[in-house]
């Protein structure tokens, strides 16, 4: 099975094409603009949602060169979106970095947040295509939406997996599908191969999501490049905190859900051991599993190539990866 390397160097050339027009893109007469934008794009993030849009043109042999705008795209709205959850999750560090919100201030932060948007959408005008725009504004706002469903689950013992699930598809699983399906109009996909990949994208992210939120019990901050328990201390109803308070005894239930309530924890290395007890990875890993079968399984009569087996490899790596 290919690694995430052997992937990225499968697309070499339209990633190149793709890092020139987030260069171009990026540039911007207020000073302030570009060193945060460079700051958060080149923090060593591993660019998983523009290399799965590349992929997926590829995978439908797309011979063009539209691909790597539109993957600029996604990573401008993806970036935006980092940019407004760090400062609304007061967090720190990311990918073991400080956070742009951490270095520049929060107000700098959200409005560079804000120019990144509004270039995405310069961008997606200069794209021509109504049916594109109409994807890209659908799923900026279904993200909005999820950060705010989550805003609202924070500090909630009571959020049921179905309440999570809606949340990490609104706010992750919603770009990878739209990724996917950008793909496949620039590519001039038929309806079944269109279909078959939008099942394909959404199942990736919530594989991807799912698994995120795994690493922030087992991991380490060394190889996460985040604090662990991170998503607990800002009172995060998660899949394996859910799972624990449905399966631990009525004392260590309440000890979680005391967590969630208050956030920060004197008692938390204990509450985090008593999740990881429960079953709860497990139960979880599982469920990860299930989501990247179902992206393979939607893609099973996509035409053989090595991008169609790039797109499996990476459904595997999205469950397995450390950070």
């Amino acid at each position: 099975m290919l690694n995430l390397k052997q992937i990225q160097q499968l697309i070499t050339y339209d990633t190149e094409q793709n890092n020139d027009v987030i260069v171009e893109q990026l540039a911007s007469d207020v000073v302030l603009i570009n060193q945060i934008s460079q700051h958060i794009i080149h923090s060593g993030g591993k660019r998983l949602r523009p290399l799965l849009l590349m992929l997926v043109a590829r995978a439908l042999n797309y011979q063009g060169q539209a691909h790597t705008k539109a993957a600029a795209i996604i990573e401008f709205i993806h970036t935006a979106t980092l940019l407004h959850d760090d400062v609304v999750d007061e967090s720190d560090m990311r990918r073991g970095k400080q956070t742009a919100n951490n270095v520049f201030g929060n107000a700098a932060s959200v409005l560079t947040g804000d120019f990144l948007y509004s270039r995405a959408f310069q961008m997606m005008v200069e794209l021509n295509e109504i049916s594109i725009m109409q994807i890209l504004a659908d799923a900026t706002n279904k993200i909005a939406e999820g950060e705010v469903l989550q805003l609202l689950n924070c500090h909630n013992p009571n959020v049921t997996e179905d309440g999570y699930m809606q949340v990490i598809y609104c706010k992750t699983a919603k770009l990878f599908e739209a990724a996917c399906d950008v793909a496949s109009i620039i590519a001039k996909a038929n309806s079944i191969e269109k279909q078959a990949l939008h099942n394909y994208g959404m199942n990736l992210g919530n594989a991807f999501q799912i698994a995120d939120d795994i690493l922030d019990y087992i991991s380490d901050v060394d190889t996460l490049g985040k604090n662990i328990g991170d998503d607990l201390t800002e009172g995060k109803t998660t899949l394996p905190v859910i799972y624990a308070l449905r399966n631990a005894n009525n004392t260590d239930a309440n000890l979680i859900r005391n967590a969630i309530e208050q956030g920060h924890h004197p008692q938390m290395d204990k509450i985090i051991n008593i999740i990881k007890q429960s079953g709860a990875i497990e139960y979880a890993i599982g469920k990860a599993q299930d989501a990247a079968q179902k992206a393979i399984d939607a893609i099973e009569n996509l035409a053989h190539s090595s991008y169609k087996e790039a797109l499996i490899a990476l459904a595997h790596i999205a469950v397995e990866r450390t950070h």
